[in-house]
């Protein structure tokens, strides 16, 4: 998924390559010189305008290992797209037209350069770049430094995401781009993306009209399944924020289709979609990720759905074929308007394998995509496996392929469109009269000093039909009048499949957004022929409540009857007449008592085994400190800095004592103190840890020859010190958050019915979670190091019982996590004062326990000789 961050990092990246030597070029220069170039798959032609194009003309790219030491290669793409080289050359042929019409763009010929951006932001990136700044190694500027640019405006890209990452760049300069493909309504926003246009509607408009067709049926439960990116992600929010209010529906689940090959996330997406109640599956995603769940719910084998698809995968020919219409008929589709071109059948048919170099890219790639053969030489093994050779005269008007269907031009027609909005808004500028013009002075742009903008101000206002009757204009935002058409996947009884259109959605100025649907002619894949009935509860008769289930959607719920003597409200949602929030029915239910109190007590079982255990880790502490100052002149604990044992010592001792403030009624004093004394305790326990670990590290350097001047950053001070620091990280981390928002004492009635659970809430759950990251982080950081230095000479054991230690500890929180967020009302505390108690025993056993045994039990170990001669014995 390309997140904001992982976007505007490649943008910063990308940015930086391409300009980073121009800083040492003279500040007053007249001519620009270009850094660097991409190498870039494209087909060129000449013009007195070009206009870029972006097309998805292979499906994937592989990139070289990068060693960090030398300039990256370029990438290389494969997996051949036939309709993304389909909406190129529509292009191609929508260029071709104007520069054949005399009356539009009379005096000008176009040209074009497309790239390929092998569904690749980065590839994609570097061609609207190279489009934006142009591919001459030197550019002579004129005084004013003011020129024609490179290309006036560039068709694409397909993916939003794409979009979203060039067009924050391009805007700067007000380039325009007019999209055919990517449909996110953030694309929408005119302060991010100035000049930013499309020829297809945005994804908040086909989010309504999918929720119309929703309402339509009464479908009020269904599943979403989306992309992990901004096409899909924009959708989910657009779902549950409409949904609920327009739709009167709800989400039975919500999932996210990964990019990259990952069976087992399939696997448990469709076995969710299996379990789920919800009958209608709406799936807001591309082409590729529905092929690879098709995959999977062919092996499970999960019939039964009504699937609705967005416009990116509807028209899918790959996915309507017999093996799969036994899932998929039946589908509702949103899909793009459908237009028609005249002559560009012929003018598909005139591609060749053996056209101009600048050309012809693509051209031999699909000529073997559709015939099946390879060129010469052709690759080892073809021949033996029975390939054949092609020779460039096959007759493409002889074969079955999509690539000339003309009936069902989508895509295709929105590049259409998108050409001739450039060139409508090129030919109103072009017939601007000087004296008249709408820019400063009245002055007119012309093709020698066009600025950018000034394109983007008449595309703005650009207004002109298609021969297919279409009317195309753009609104405020860059958006084209919303229309759609609405598909049906049809498994006829001959075996034929066929995807009809049964209706259309669109928005017009006097009558809003409409829905038409002809149910006469829908195919529904069911035994009742029937559209099926997707909700999670039915409504609830009479004489009953409607209850909501626990973690689920407000669309779900059980009818539970009322109690003795009371009625349902049918003038409210069939409520009964509760008691008060502190009170609760009787047994015999004739009338309201008191709810009991319930709180982790001192007196009760799990509370006492609590406090007994605290108390037990104190006297250990205790005992083992005395113990250490008793023997603190022996080579064991000199030789494993006595005064952080000391320290540490102590440290666990308070967070021993801490846990007893989780046990006992809440209390505004308790909940502030026991999150910040739990935390100080053990980020000054785990410093302790930290500093003794790294002065392991630097005695064994300073042992080295050379590395004598390493032990003057920590001595004595620096200890204490670096502790002191590390531990005041985390008291200002608690001070921020108890002022900010502070835990405080909670009665919550929701976990039981009868009984009343006072709790301390966290108040900020990012500050709770603040704390226990700085924890782990400490901890993990203490980990790494002790790792490091577990290999070394046996003097400087302490490292090895680090590394256990620290384990012990990040197993025990790891599990505290999801135990704590699922343990309701006392559990809760009592699992955070248990995984206190249990890292803080893990902690005192495994770096304490063995100093213990030695001084103890064998002392003739607790020697400097023999410490000394067992690190000698170390290679």
């Amino acid at each position: 998924m390309w997140t904001f961050l992982d976007t505007n990092l490649l943008l910063l990246m990308l940015l930086c390559s391409y300009f980073s030597s121009a800083v040492s070029s003279p500040l007053y220069s007249s001519s620009c010189q270009l850094q660097g170039q991409f190498h870039l798959n494209g087909m060129h032609k000449a013009g007195n305008v070009v206009l870029g194009g972006l097309f998805q003309i292979h499906f994937f790219s592989t990139h070289p290992d990068l060693s960090f030491t030398s300039e990256p290669q370029q990438p290389t793409c494969h997996g051949f797209d036939v309709l993304g080289f389909k909406q190129a050359q529509t292009m191609a042929f929508a260029i071709d037209e104007i520069n054949r019409n005399s009356h539009l763009l009379p005096n000008v010929t176009l040209g074009y350069s497309v790239y390929d951006n092998c569904l690749q932001l980065g590839i994609g990136f570097r061609a609207a770049l190279s489009l934006a700044s142009g591919l001459e190694e030197k550019v002579t500027l004129h005084e004013t430094c003011v020129g024609t640019p490179p290309v006036l405006g560039i068709v694409g890209d397909s993916a939003s995401s794409h979009s979203i990452a060039i067009s924050t760049v391009l805007g700067l300069y007000r380039v325009p781009m007019v999209s055919y493909f990517s449909t996110c309504s953030c694309l929408s926003d005119r302060k991010k993306f100035p000049s930013f246009f499309r020829t297809i509607p945005s994804d908040a408009f086909q989010v309504r009209a999918m929720i119309q067709i929703l309402k339509h049926f009464g479908w009020t439960w269904a599943g979403l399944l989306i992309s992990d990116d901004d096409y899909g992600l924009h959708a989910a929010q657009s779902f549950l924020s409409d949904l609920g209010p327009s739709g009167g529906g709800c989400l039975a689940y919500t999932e996210i289709l990964s990019w990259g090959d990952n069976p087992a996330e399939l696997r448990r997406i469709v076995d969710v979609m299996k379990k789920s109640t919800a009958r209608v599956v709406i799936a807001f995603v591309h082409e590729s990720h529905m092929i690879d769940l098709m995959e999977e719910v062919v092996r499970q084998n999960v019939t039964g759905l009504q699937w609705m698809a967005s416009e990116a995968w509807t028209s899918a020919a790959v996915l309507q074929t017999p093996h799969l219409m036994s899932y998929l008929g039946g589908t509702l589709g949103i899909a793009i308007r459908r237009g028609e071109i005249p002559g560009l059948r012929e003018f598909l048919l005139q591609i060749r394998p053996d056209l101009h170099h600048n050309n012809s890219y693509g051209n031999d790639v699909f000529w073997e995509y559709t015939f099946k053969c390879r060129f010469a030489p052709p690759p080892a093994g073809w021949m033996e496996a029975g390939g054949e050779l092609c020779t460039g005269h096959e007759v493409l008007g002889n074969v079955e392929t999509e690539f000339l269907d003309i009936l069902n031009l989508r895509p295709e027609y929105n590049v259409y469109k998108a050409v001739y909005a450039l060139a409508y808004a090129l030919d109103d500028m072009m017939q601007c009269e000087p004296g008249r013009g709408p820019f400063s002075g009245n002055s007119c742009g012309n093709l020698q000093r066009l600025e950018p903008w000034q394109l983007v101000y008449y595309l703005e206002k650009v207004n002109f039909t298609t021969p297919f009757g279409d009317q195309v204009s753009f609104d405020e935002n860059g958006d084209a009048l919303p229309i759609y058409d609405i598909l049906n996947w049809q498994w006829l009884p001959d075996g034929r499949i066929k995807v009809q259109t049964v209706g259309e959605v669109k928005k017009s100025a006097f009558k809003g957004e409409e829905l038409t649907l002809h149910e006469d002619k829908i195919f529904w894949n069911f035994e009742s022929k029937e559209p099926p009935r997707s909700v999670c509860s039915e409504s609830c008769p009479p004489g009953t409540r409607m209850a909501r289930k626990k973690g689920e959607p407000v669309c779900c719920f059980d009818c539970i009857p009322c109690s003795e003597g009371k009625i349902s409200n049918k003038t409210d949602s069939m409520e009964c007449t509760s008691c008060p929030e502190d009170f609760w029915s009787s047994p015999q239910r004739d009338h309201c008592v008191p709810k009991k109190i319930d709180f982790l007590s001192y007196h009760e079982p799990l509370g006492i085994c609590l406090t007994a255990t605290s108390l037990l880790g104190t006297f250990i502490c205790a005992v083992v400190l005395g113990i250490f100052i008793y023997h603190r002149k022996t080579p064991i604990v000199r030789a494993n800095n006595s005064e952080l044992s000391f320290q540490l010592l102590l440290s666990l001792k308070l967070c021993f004592l801490c846990s007893l403030l989780f046990i006992g009624h809440p209390r505004l004093w308790t909940c502030q103190l026991r999150h910040a004394a739990f935390g100080i305790s053990f980020v000054l326990c785990v410093s302790c840890i930290l500093v003794k670990t790294m002065v392991v590290l630097a005695v064994f350097k300073a042992s080295k020859p050379g590395g004598e001047a390493s032990l003057k950053w920590f001595g004595a001070v620096q200890q204490r010190g670096t502790v002191l620091v590390l531990t005041s990280v985390q008291a200002a981390i608690c001070t921020a958050w108890l002022v900010s928002s502070s835990p405080a004492p909670h009665k919550n009635t929701q976990y039981h019915n009868d009984k009343i659970v006072y709790e301390c809430v966290v108040g900020s759950t990012i500050g709770f979670a603040v704390l226990l990251g700085y924890i782990g982080f400490l901890a993990i950081l203490s980990f790494l190091l002790a790792f490091l230095a577990r290999n070394l000479p046996d003097n400087f054991n302490e490292a090895k019982l680090i590394p256990f230690s620290m384990l012990i500890f990040c197993a025990v929180w790891v599990a505290f996590v999801p135990a704590y967020i699922s343990a309701p009302g006392k559990y809760a505390d009592a699992v955070e004062a248990f995984a206190i108690l249990a890292s803080s025993f893990g902690l005192l056993v495994a770096l304490f326990g063995p100093k213990c045994y030695i001084i103890l039990l064998r002392p003739e170990r607790n020697t400097k000789k023999a410490i000394m001669g067992r690190g000698n014995t170390k290679s």
